[in-house]
């Protein structure tokens, strides 16, 4: 397996690890009849501040993960892994990983930044893969 899966892999575990820390707070709070439910109405009740940083982290993380998968999937069906690929894919988990405590506790801009060393070192792969 090429470095680039090895970090997708491990990044597709952080998002697990992010969905059990959103869920089980969640569940908590909203009460397993709700969240086990069609969802047809808004929650009885807001969540926690800090349960909804934790589900707009996940939801971030996901969105951040189709973007990093295609840049593995291009990368490892291309032949193009590099010393610069497998650096950057290390660096978007690294960062994937620093997300999560930064929006739990709202470190500001340091959020922003560390999201930005992750969108960056995707896009450095799908470059590094064209060239």
């Amino acid at each position: 397996m090429t470095p680039e899966l090895t970090a997708l892999a491990l990044a597709g575990l952080v998002q697990a690890v992010q969905f059990a820390l959103f869920a089980v707070p969640a569940n908590v709070e909203l009460g397993t009849g709700y969240t086990s439910g069609p969802r047809d109405t808004p929650p009885p009740r807001p969540l926690s501040p800090l349960t909804g940083r934790m589900q707009r982290a996940l939801n971030n993380h996901f969105e951040g993960l189709i973007l990093f998968t295609l840049a593995v999937v291009v990368v490892t069906l291309g032949n193009q892994s590099t010393e610069v690929t497998r650096y950057a894919a290390w660096t978007y988990l690294a960062a994937r990983i620093l997300y999560i405590p930064a929006y739990a506790l709202g470190w500001r801009p340091w959020r922003s930044a560390i999201w930005a060393v992750g969108f960056f070192a995707t896009l450095i792969m799908l470059i590094a893969a064209l060239i």
